[in-house]
Order: C-alpha cells, then structure tokens, then sequence
C-alpha cells in the first residue's frame, strides 16, 4: 500500500487558494491541527485535514466566530444550532443596517444637519412601545382641558403606528417623518385649533365629529370634486348652493342656518381643519401600518373652505 499524501501549508495554500498567513493562523488557533510533521518540524497536512480546511473555510464565510466554528468541528454543536443562531444574528444586523439606511435616505432627502440627524436616528431606534407612548402623549397634550366627543376621539388616538416586524425603507422613513412631525410645534398648534373648534362646536351646538358627520363631509367633498374636474369655481351658483346647504346640514339644537355670526364661526372652522400637515399624519399612519393608499383630499377642501366664505357675502 502507497503512503497518503501529505502537503506543507504551502501546497495547501495553492490547493485550496487561501493565504498561507490564514491557514496557519487556523492552525495555531486549533482549527487545523497538523496531521505529521517533517523532521525540521514543519507542519503536514492530508487530505483529511484538507476537507477539514474547507469546512473551516465555508463556516468563517457564513459568518462564525472562531469559538462557534470549533464548537462545530468538535461536535459541541450542531451546525443546525450554529446556523439559527446566526440567522437570529444577522436578522438583527440586517435590521440595524435598514435604520440605518432609512436614516440615511432620510438625511439625503432633505440635507438634514448634524442636529437632526442625531434625532431622526434616536426616532429610528424608537421601540413599538416607545413610539406608542409618543403618540399618546401628543394626543394627550391636543384634548387637555377639552370637551370632545368621546367616540370620535376614541378613534383618532386608537389609530397607533404599527410597524411589522421586518419593515420595509419606506415604512422606516415615514416612521422617522410622523415622528418628527407630532413633534413639530406648529402642527401641534394647529391640530390644538381644530380641537378647541370641536369642542366648542360641540358645547355650543350639540355637534359630533362622529360618522354622520363624516359622511355629510364625504358628500360634501365629493360635491367639490365633480366641481374642479368641471372647472366651476366656488364663488359660482353651484358653489353657494353647497355652502348652504353644508350650513343647513351643519345647524343643530335650533341653530339658525343664516345666522351671519355662526356661518362666519364655521367657515373659520372648516378652514382650521384644512391643514395639509393633517393629512399628511394619516397618510404616514397609513404607509407604516400597510392601509390602502387614498388620494389627497386638500383640493376639495380647499375649495369648500372657498365656498364658505363666498357665501357669506
């Protein structure tokens, strides 16, 4: 019977093309125990310890520490175990690395400076808990002191964001937007107004923003559509016909619909309502929690606000 080959880690190193440095780092490390050596003391390897190289090799590319690949060769652990935990591992990783393209992309939309940047970041790495106690401290701040309807505000605070578990870039950067926006001063003002104006309306009227009320809007809004495709601005005959018709539909408890003082107060109303930035928060909420996408509303309701104050004369 013939002698089994042997090779030095030079040959090794040209049969398996990893750098000498490298296989006898493995080596000293215990990875890679020689299989004899020469009289001078150098080391030898068969093929035994060749395959072995291999499998040393491929574990490091997949990710393995050096303690985790020795768990493996020594049979502590199962490649099956090593494998889920570094799934866990990189699953992390990945998501970390997402954050931070999101951030990233985030930056470059805008050309943040480095203060922001260190904010949007802290947003990014928010927790689901976190980002829910964000949300119910702002709408706690928007009703403080104020009587609402307790339905319809029940709704506006129950929406929370919900980013899954694996979110996508664009979901990472709304996050990041609808963050930074419940913390703006000036939406926070604005979406203050419209709830003063709820409340008001509903201390000195009796009217709800519940779903009767949301359904006269969408009759209303969708009156103001058929009249921008048409072209009919909201001074014209059909414009003062849907305003009295919203100020009839709106009047409660008695109120006189042609009341000059409470036709004025609700078109004030309706124009604190018309803020861009509002839509834009549900149009957020929408993309991070995966709801249908809808059109922007603010050309009809602009044009309703316009048709308001036409009528008033």
């Amino acid at each position: 019977m013939g002698t089994a080959a042997v090779f030095t880690i030079g040959e090794l190193a040209k049969r398996t093309g990893l750098p000498v440095k490298t296989i006898r780092f493995y080596s000293d490390e215990g990875l890679l125990p020689p299989t004899d050596r020469t009289d001078s003391g150098y080391r030898l390897y068969d093929a035994t310890a060749m395959a072995r190289l291999e499998l040393v090799r491929t574990l490091r590319e997949l990710g393995l520490g050096l303690a985790d690949v020795e768990r493996a060769l020594t049979r502590e652990a199962t490649i099956g175990d090593l494998a889920v935990q570094h799934v866990a591992a990189l699953d992390e990783q990945i998501r970390r690395l997402e954050l931070r393209r999101a951030v990233l992309r985030a930056v470059a939309k805008r050309d943040s400076p480095l203060e922001e940047v260190e904010l949007m970041n802290k947003l990014a790495s928010m927790s689901d808990e976190d980002r829910k106690r964000l949300l119910d401290e702002f709408w706690a701040d928007m009703v403080e002191g104020l009587e609402l309807d307790p339905q319809f505000y029940e709704r506006m605070i129950s929406a929370k964001p919900e980013l899954p578990d694996d979110p996508t870039p664009e979901q990472l950067e709304a996050w990041i937007e609808f963050a930074e926006l419940v913390q703006d001063e000036e939406f926070r003002a604005s979406i203050r107004r419209m709830s003063e104006w709820h409340s008001q309306l509903r201390k000195q009227d009796g009217a709800d923003f519940g779903s009767q009320q949301q359904e006269l809007w969408m009759a209303w809004s969708a009156k103001a559509s058929e009249a921008l495709e048409a072209g009919i601005p909201p001074d014209s005959p059909e414009g003062r016909e849907l305003a009295e018709t919203i100020f009839t539909q709106s009047s409660r408890n008695g109120r006189d619909p042609a009341d000059p003082a409470w036709r004025k107060r609700l078109a004030d109303g309706m124009a604190i309502s018309t803020d861009p930035k509002a839509e834009r928060y549900w149009m957020l909420l929408g993309k991070m929690n995966g709801w249908p996408s809808f059109p922007t509303q603010m050309p009809q309701a602009e044009w309703v606000v316009a048709a308001l104050r036409s009528a008033l004369g």
